[in-house]
């Protein structure tokens, strides 16, 4: 079987965490070779630059930049490898997320992302992204009962509706890819539709 590529995108308290561990064991459970790994992250370098953007206070720029460099780092030292040896990666994030959160967020001029997104991976775009979509204030609410917030999660509910409004266009944008999934339904609700993709993606 190839390599897939499957990201989980969503505002923070959205859910995705809650579903990403289930859905590799599924894929497991089916004998598929996957890896689990997250953004900002997934390699000794840009777990290193993760501590920064969650923690150090800085620019839009610098943040933009960041994100990418990170990502350089990730794709070289692991999302590529596996992908050529065949194996699934089930990502925590990717560059959807630049672009919700640097871009719709932060204000990044989306010619800056096209640029730096074409040049640190244009012949790799996710198989498929889900993207758990759910109102800003029930996401914080969510967030507040089970962490501390970092840098990001201290935002307040405008700027998380910005970001969720451009995950939005990045999904209607791009309808083949995604899979938009209410954060409002219940779990087990959620994993039917999951499975039923995991079949859907096995087969193509």
């Amino acid at each position: 079987m190839t390599g897939r590529f499957v990201t989980f995108e969503g505002i923070d308290g959205a859910g995705k965490s809650t579903h990403v561990d289930w859905y590799v064991e599924r894929l497991r459970a089916r004998g598929i070779d996957v890896v689990l790994t997250r953004e900002p992250g997934g390699s000794e370098l840009a777990e290193t630059l993760r501590e920064l953007l969650l923690r150090r206070k800085m620019g839009m720029q610098a943040e933009l930049l960041l994100m990418f460099a990170a990502r350089s780092d990730h794709l070289e030292r692991l999302i590529r490898p596996a992908l050529a040896a065949g194996q699934w990666v089930v990502c925590d994030r990717f560059t959807d997320s630049t672009w919700a959160y640097q871009g719709s967020g932060r204000g990044a001029p989306a010619e800056r992302i096209a640029w730096l997104e074409a040049w640190v991976h244009d012949d790799l775009q996710p198989d498929r992204s889900y993207l758990f979509d759910l109102a800003p204030e029930l996401a914080a609410q969510r967030r507040a009962s089970v962490r501390a917030p970092d840098r990001f999660e201290c935002e307040d509910v405008a700027f998380f509706e910005r970001v969720r409004r451009g995950y939005r266009e990045r999904a209607q944008a791009d309808p083949e890819r995604f899979v938009v999934l209410d954060g409002e339904r219940a779990v087990p609700e959620i994993r039917v539709i999951l499975e039923e993709d995991i079949v859907e993606l096995c087969n193509t």
